[in-house]
């Protein structure tokens, strides 16, 4: 009798600490059941809204569930990350996560968040150059010229960004301190409206994402001096290398996907996943070539190693240039 009290206790026991797993795996196969929030940090028009809506719209189709795009801008970033890392870790709320990520770490004396360790790594999606674009008005036609532009009219240039700390930003910080020359940075909120004063003139410079300036440059609303990254973009052949000029420029944009830390490991695979799966379609490395992206496929920790990667490189260009936001 007591053997058979003993076994029993012991299949109860057992059987009590696998629920825990087989519940998790229950979950993480009926995700998502519900609809998922993407949150951006980016008001609506610019790269990261057409990557979020285009990556939302595909995880939508293969994953059954509305991904609803939430445009969540200000604070350069920081309102939009803060708001996902708060939330419930489980796989309903993420974020769209971008370079102003890594260079806020740098940029802001305090953030009420520590990104690297609050996170949860997902996926990476894309990355694409910045383009060096001027006004038409200018007789500027070349790097060598805007260099030599800028150094006649210190001050004189207005350089427009989506925010301080957005790639947009950072690439026009670290050409100023590798040519030395003095470019007023205007920071907008969110890459579209900077856009605007672009092609109407109020601004004169702009390292702009290409997925949303190439259109005005091979139509002539805006004149391309160069590409940030270090091979010729297939979408804007034509133009030259900042690098060709400056040895050792780089900057890229790029994007990928996070949770808050804690979110279970079952669902960052589920979505990890679909997303690897969604860059492996035609379709999709269609739609991204014709923006001039490239794919970033890989694992949770793939996409981690670039984050710090990042937030190491663009930290350095940060305290060189003295930049900072209250």
């Amino acid at each position: 009798m007591m053997k058979y009290q003993r076994r029993q206790f012991l299949q109860l026991v057992a059987g009590a600490a696998a629920l825990p797993v087989t519940s998790s795996i229950a979950s993480a196969q009926a995700y998502p059941s519900r609809p998922v929030r993407l949150v951006i940090g980016y008001t609506p028009g610019g790269s990261a809204d057409l990557t979020s809506r285009l990556m939302g719209q595909w995880l939508s189709e293969k994953l059954g569930q509305s991904f609803v795009i939430e445009n969540r801008p200000g604070g350069g970033t920081n309102i939009a990350t803060e708001q996902v890392l708060r939330a419930t870790p489980d796989g309903y709320t993420l974020l769209l996560v971008a370079p102003a990520n890594a260079i806020n770490a740098t940029l802001y004396d305090k953030l009420p968040f520590d990104f690297m360790k609050e996170m949860e790594p997902i996926a990476g999606i894309i990355r694409f150059p910045n383009v060096v674009v001027v006004h038409p008005s200018l007789p500027i036609k070349s790097i060598p010229e805007l260099i030599a532009y800028a150094k006649i009219n210190p001050g004189k240039l207005n350089m427009a960004s989506s925010g301080n700390g957005s790639t947009i930003h950072m690439s026009g910080e670290l050409f100023k301190m590798l040519t030395g020359i003095n470019m007023q940075h205007v920071p907008y909120r969110g890459g579209a409206p900077a856009l605007t004063d672009m092609l109407s003139g109020v601004m004169q410079v702009m390292f702009d994402n290409l997925p949303t300036c190439a259109e005005h440059v091979k139509a002539g609303r805006l004149r391309g001096l160069a590409v940030t990254s270090t091979a010729r973009s297939d979408v804007l052949p034509d133009l030259p290398l900042v690098a060709d000029y400056l040895p050792g420029y780089e900057a890229s944009a790029w994007y990928g996907l996070a949770a808050p830390k804690g979110t279970p490991p079952e669902i960052v695979d589920r979505l990890n996943k679909a997303v690897n799966e969604i860059l492996a379609d035609p379709k999709a490395k269609a739609r991204f070539a014709e923006i001039g992206a490239i794919l970033l496929p890989g694992s949770p920790a793939d996409f981690g190693k670039l984050v710090a990667d990042e937030t190491e490189k663009w930290g350095k260009v940060v305290t060189f240039a003295g930049a900072k936001v209250d």
